[in-house]
């Protein structure tokens, strides 16, 4: 039988022999290698294939978890030892010790634990549809860790357990696979699929692990990161052709500074074991401490959960198809160059040929990689995990000695929203018997209660706390080196909330840590019942996500609406269907042309030309509203010839960058886009946000960023360009009105503060 390392070495795909004679191999299930190019398995195939390995193997057992977004099944496979398996629920029980270090007596129960405890590994694949390596990858890695008895793979199965989740995205591995599949030898082989591959958040569905607001999302956290709070997570994915061939931690800066410095470390010393083995089994391009940075909680669950985090980016292909990339095309990104040798980056790629039998090549050796590190090392990562866990425990020196939301709040929404954040991240919430004063303050009875000295303090401490980002350049006095994601996740702000640090723990009756609530969605009077606006949201063929995140956002309130794609909007007649219309944060350019000849099938081609436009216009001045959000404000502003436009637009980052940040907002009470709100709220600006500028008298301003410096939470340079700028700016356009907002009212389903101008905005 080869070794492993043979295999990955290998510059094509193929066969192992199977050392158990009755578990099927991928090609005799599937009829191809998996990683062939022009070849992939969709989901129903994969789900047959992860039954069979459980029926024929004893060291894989699968779970269906939940169903997903569309009614798939969501599944997980736990794959260790046959001798693991048959003491599964002692193993479970020394884990969920472990992660608690109240529930151990001492050292000498802490060493009985550690010696007789295994590693706890969850690998998760495919979470963006159209990176497919990783849900392929998984098929490959599960059966080999299914057959193998090679002694890497057997040290694996005797001191880890692996959670394998192979697609976080069953719904759009399975649309993506389809849709390759009906157009793999035709000119529009890897054509892009003209729709999100996620129903609501396309590829935000990797930036939702704190709010936990999508199903698969909520299904991977509580059983699979709360149900086993693994030591290790492994995040496969996919990144552009023209750098690296594949990426591991470390991390560059900044790292949020709730996360425990020895889990800093741990992550450090795996990534680059990962990268190592990589090279050393002959496969150039791989680099460390680039591109990506571990600052948000958004991509990073586990990070506040005592476990190390491994993002892995492996170079894409066209989907499926391979491309060739010439030396030439090789260059620089975040931290290195892709065409020269450094310390991070030492064996360059010299280009060529790259296709999915690479990257499946490339993916399963730093899986394997990653189980050798958590098999060898057993003890350090079970001891390590305790260790994080004791400092939470006995609270950083940094951290107040409690948290308190009080009762009574005037929005249950954005109160409901955050305890259930909370709760399901295992925060450890308790509700007060009584009114009781601490710190000084007076708080009512029913406040919640979040003690600092518990194992997942670090989760609470950076939903809750105010994020000053760190003021990073490229170099000294240079332009801002961009965050790989945003700065600002204060869930105060975000939604509306008050929540109160104090340095006393209360001394009043608690009850036991509270359940995740459900969200507490209202939907205002004025969108209810027959006499609601007719509201229509545009649904273009190249759909941004604020598109997607608003649908969510309607659903989960039971708000009615229709959805309108070019051709609904074409045939006219919009305002006898229609009261308010709304475009989110989308370019002009997309919403008038979309997608061109030959790039899409034919009835994908196109955006809303003339004949929409000219619909629009007839919607609007017969009584008609449009709502603009940020991009789609160029787009309405030309469409009715109005002088607004963005005030921002054309700075250097050097003069002005917010790249995701959480501003003051003064609203004018005396528009009708603020009523029933304080005068002073927040506005999430974001890289594709505006501040305005109004060169037309009947153009009425609704809402001002904040006067002076307007930074609530993240980073801001050159602040002063927006500080008192319209943010949010209405029209009257014949018997109709239209609505401008610079800032997104509604960012990844979080800002229950902006919700209600987005609503108001919505009532005709």
């Amino acid at each position: 039988m080869r070794r492993v390392t043979t295999v990955v070495l290998a510059t094509i795909l193929m066969p192992i022999a199977s050392s158990s004679q009755g578990v099927p191999t991928p090609r005799q299930h599937f009829g191809f290698d998996i990683g062939q190019d022009r070849k992939l398995a969709d989901w129903s195939q994969l789900t047959s294939y992860y039954e069979k390995l459980a029926q024929t193997s004893r060291r894989v057992v699968v779970d269906t978890l939940g169903t997903t977004t569309k009614g798939r099944p969501f599944v997980m496979l736990t794959v260790t030892s046959p001798e693991n398996h048959a003491r599964l629920a002692e193993l479970h029980d020394i884990q969920m010790k472990l992660a608690d270090p109240r529930r151990v007596s001492g050292p000498d129960e802490l060493r009985s634990l550690v010696e007789r405890g295994r590693t706890v590994a969850l690998i998760t694949h495919g979470i963006h549809a159209t990176e497919v390596g990783g849900s392929q990858t998984a098929a490959r890695l599960l059966w080999r860790l299914a057959t193998s008895n090679d002694p890497e793979i057997l040290q694996i199965l005797d001191n880890v357990i692996l959670l394998d989740i192979p697609s976080l995205n069953p719904d759009g591995l399975q649309w993506v696979v389809e849709w390759y599949d009906q157009h793999v030898g035709t000119p529009l082989e890897g054509a892009p699929l003209p729709w999100l591959y996620q129903f609501y958040v396309g590829h935000d569905n990797n930036r939702d692990w704190y709010a936990f607001t999508q199903a698969e999302t909520i299904l991977t956290v509580e059983k699979a990161h709360n149900a086993w709070h693994p030591q290790i997570v492994h995040d496969i994915h996919q990144m552009g052709s023209t750098g690296a061939r594949i990426f591991f931690p470390p991390y560059i800066d900044p790292w949020e500074p709730n996360i425990d410095p020895a889990l800093q470390s741990a992550v450090n010393q795996l990534g680059s074991f990962m990268a190592a083995e990589v090279t050393a089994r002959g496969m150039p391009g791989a680099v460390v401490a680039g591109q990506y940075d571990a600052f948000t909680p958004a991509r990073a669950y586990q990070h506040y959960h005592a476990g190390a985090r491994i993002l892995s980016e492996t170079a894409s292909a066209n989907i499926a198809t391979p491309i060739d990339i010439s030396p030439e095309r090789l260059g620089p990104g975040r931290g290195y160059d892709s065409s020269q040798r450094s310390w991070n980056f030492p064996a360059v790629w010299p280009g060529g040929r790259w296709g999915l039998p690479d990257i499946v090549n490339y993916m399963e050796t730093g899986a394997l990689a990653l189980l050798e590190n958590a098999a060898r090392n057993r003890t350090y990562w079970l001891k390590n995990f305790y260790d994080i866990g004791t400092r939470a425990v006995n609270k950083w020196e940094s951290w107040p000695d409690a948290w308190v939301i009080p009762s009574g709040q005037s929005n249950p929404t954005g109160v409901a929203y955050v305890l259930r954040i909370l709760a399901m991240g295992d925060v450890e919430v308790h509700t007060a018997a009584r009114a009781f004063s601490a710190g000084g303050i007076s708080f009512p009875a029913g406040s919640w209660v979040i003690p600092m000295k518990q194992p997942y303090a670090s989760f609470a401490q950076t939903m809750l706390e105010v994020q000053r980002y760190p003021d990073l350049r490229e170099y000294p006095g240079g332009p801002p080196q961009r965050p790989y994601d945003v700065t600002a996740h204060t869930l105060p702000y975000l939604m509306d909330i008050e929540a109160v640090a104090i340095d006393e723990v209360p001394n009043v009756a608690m009850s036991d840590p509270i359940e995740p609530p459900d969200f507490d969605f209202r939907l205002p009077e004025h969108l209810r019942g027959s006499g609601a606006s007719r509201v229509a949201i545009y649904k273009s063929w190249q759909e941004p996500m604020e598109a997607g995140w608003t649908r969510w956002l309607f659903d989960r309130y039971g708000m009615r609406y229709d959805t309108l794609h070019d051709a609904d909007v074409k045939r006219g007649n919009l305002s006898r269907r229609y009261d308010v219309i709304l475009l989110q944060s989308q370019g002009a350019r997309s919403i008038a042309s979309g997608f061109s000849e030959g790039s899409v099938p034919s009835q994908y081609v196109g955006g809303l030309g003339e004949s929409g436009a000219s619909a629009l216009r007839d919607f609007v001045r017969a009584g008609g509203r449009v709502v603009a959000v940020e991009d789609a404000v160029e787009y309405v502003a030309d469409l009715f010839g109005l002088a607004v436009s963005n005030a921002v637009e054309g700075l250097s980052s050097t003069d002005f960058y917010i790249p995701g940040s959480i501003l003051r907002l003064e609203l004018d009470p005396a528009s009708p886009l603020a009523a029933g709100l304080d005068p002073e709220s927040i506005a999430w600006f974001g890289t594709g946000s505006m501040a305005f500028d109004v060169g037309d008298p009947g153009l009425r301003v609704a809402a001002r960023y904040g006067s002076g410096s307007p930074l609530l939470s993240g980073w801001v340079l050159g602040g002063q360009n927006v500080a008192g700028r319209p943010a949010i700016v209405e029209a009257d356009v014949g018997e109709g009105s239209v609505v401008f907002f610079g800032f997104q009212p509604n960012y990844r389903g979080q800002t229950v503060a902006t919700w209600p101008l987005l609503f108001n905005a919505l009532s005709r």
